[in-house]
């Protein structure tokens, strides 16, 4: 191993390693995490191994956006600094002394009632944007996820889903949904195709769509991703154990799905209790 680690010590640069790290992620996190780290080296105007704490805490505190924001960049920088730790580029890891902000749980906020989402499905005049509005919900896709779809991943009614962290799942589509999207099948190719050229859909084109759809039922504001949150919520809603919500949306931890039992105010254990 110490034979190994000088060996990656004497041939490796800043980019050599970033390159080694970001190897076999998703292309949409590979250019944000490039875009993390191009910002942190220009902020701190220095090369991995000369970073102070100065620099990192300094950076985070000029950085624009929510806390949340930040702490999802934080996140890219501190994983870098974990990994050249690891290989040996670094001696230590001073990313690991920079505590994350705190964060405003507003995932109440971005839960959307359960008719809106369905009135926002059924008042879709274009069939390729109700089928994709319908597989974000019914189906608790990423956009990422849905937008990487071919018509090879949907057989019998179940999506092969290829998520997060090169992680895969099988996700189970309601009867309708399945049967719409059968209807529209090609051979092959992208399930949603883009109106330029007949390419894949890109995200910031699947964006936009939903946000649409979501100002058509008066909501302003909003994501895709809402659409995941409204299936957890919802499903849970109508009873659907939390250990089936978590695999649906393939979470690594139970501790992420169980966010959205936090979510309903409208429920107490006290309405458990006799009276």
């Amino acid at each position: 191993m110490t034979n190994t680690i000088r060996t990656i010590q004497a041939g490796c640069t800043d980019a050599h390693v970033l390159d080694l790290w970001l190897h076999g992620k998703a292309p949409g996190t590979m250019d944000n995490y490039r875009a993390d780290w191009a910002h942190f080296r220009q902020f701190s105007g220095r090369e991995m191994r000369r970073v102070t704490l100065d620099d990192v805490q300094n950076w985070l505190t000029n950085l624009g956006g929510s806390n949340a924001t930040r702490n999802r960049k934080l996140i890219a920088i501190k994983s870098l600094f974990r990994f050249a730790t690891r290989i040996g580029y670094i001696g230590f890891n001073i990313t690991a002394l920079v505590p994350f902000l705190k964060v405003k749980d507003t995932l109440i906020e971005r839960i959307l009632p359960e008719g809106d989402v369905l009135a926002m499905i059924a008042t879709e005049p274009d069939p390729r944007n109700k089928g994709l509005l319908s597989v974000l919900y019914h189906g608790a896709l990423r956009v990422s996820e849905v937008v990487g779809l071919g018509w090879e991943d949907l057989r019998e009614g179940v999506l092969t889903v290829h998520g997060k962290g090169g992680r895969t799942r099988f996700v189970k589509l309601p009867g309708h949904v399945a049967d719409a999207l059968e209807k529209k099948r090609c051979d092959s190719g992208p399930m949603f195709r883009s109106r330029k050229g007949g390419g894949r859909l890109t995200r910031s084109g699947a964006w936009a769509m939903v946000k649409v759809a979501m100002c058509r039922v008066g909501h302003e504001r909003g994501s895709p991703h809402w659409l995941r949150h409204a299936h957890a919520s919802h499903a849970m809603d109508h009873g659907a154990p939390v250990h089936l919500v978590q695999r649906t949306l393939g979470h690594a931890s139970l501790h992420t799905t169980s966010r959205y039992v936090h979510v309903r105010p409208g429920e107490s254990s006290g309405d458990y209790l006799a009276r």
